[in-house]
Order: structure tokens, then C-alpha cells, then sequence
């Protein structure tokens, strides 16, 4: 796989991505990369066009599948940028950004469920 073409997305998140490859030192030339046709809602456009992306990334056995959006360019951003993810998450799941959202939401739930806990304590308490 290269980087040689432009990606429909932000410099800035272009430029970021790019570092988060060079972060982990992901080989692309590892993950191979073809173009499928997609599944779902679309009709004849989703039928005839192979604009979902498919990435295997063998070291790992790690395999990404995107058909989130019409453009193949995109998908491809997207494909890429979730295998970083997850290799994130498999080689410093200490540093990983998904892995801090997720604790993230794991503290606003408890948060609330402590606070829902001691509702019904008020409430159950006839003084």
C-alpha cells in the first residue's frame, strides 16, 4: 500500500494520521490493500462501483473493511485511519486515543450511576 495520493480530508488530519503511522512504525508496505463492491443501501451505484476498501495488514492478522462513504479516496482515509486504531490499541493500549475515550465514558457512566444510586437513597429515606 502507499500514500501517494491526496486524501478528501483536512491537512491537518492528513498530517496526523501520517504521524501516527510513522509513531507505531507501520510498514504499509505490509498491508495489503484491494477494492471490493459494498453491501447495503444504494442501489445501482453501490452495485456496479468497487469504492469499499479492504486492508489486511498480515503481521497482525488485522483486516479492515470500509464502506462508510460514496467516495473510494475517503473509505480509504477511513480504512487506514481504523487500522491505526486498532494497532494502537493491540501495541500501547496506554497511549491509545480510543482507548482514552472509552475510559473516558466508562467514568461519565459510573459518574451517573452513582448519582442515580443516591436518588433512590433519598427517596427511600422517610426522614
Amino acid at each position: 500500500m502507499r500514500l501517494n495520493e491526496r486524501f478528501p480530508v483536512t491537512d491537518a488530519k492528513e498530517r496526523d494520521l501520517r504521524q501516527r503511522i510513522a509513531q507505531l512504525g507501520l510498514d504499509l508496505e505490509e498491508v495489503e490493500e484491494s477494492f471490493v463492491r459494498g453491501g447495503g443501501k444504494g442501489g445501482q451505484k453501490v452495485n456496479k462501483s468497487a469504492n469499499c476498501v479492504l486492508l489486511r495488514h498480515a503481521p497482525s492478522g488485522l483486516v479492515i473493511r470500509c464502506h462508510r462513504e460514496r467516495s473510494r479516496s475517503l473509505n480509504r482515509f477511513l480504512a487506514l485511519r481504523e487500522l491505526v486504531d486498532r494497532l494502537e490499541l493491540r501495541i500501547s493500549p496506554g497511549s491509545s486515543r480510543r482507548e482514552k475515550a472509552f475510559q473516558e465514558i466508562r467514568r461519565r457512566k459510573a459518574r451517573r450511576a452513582r448519582r442515580a444510586a443516591l436518588g433512590r437513597l433519598h427517596k427511600e429515606d422517610p426522614s
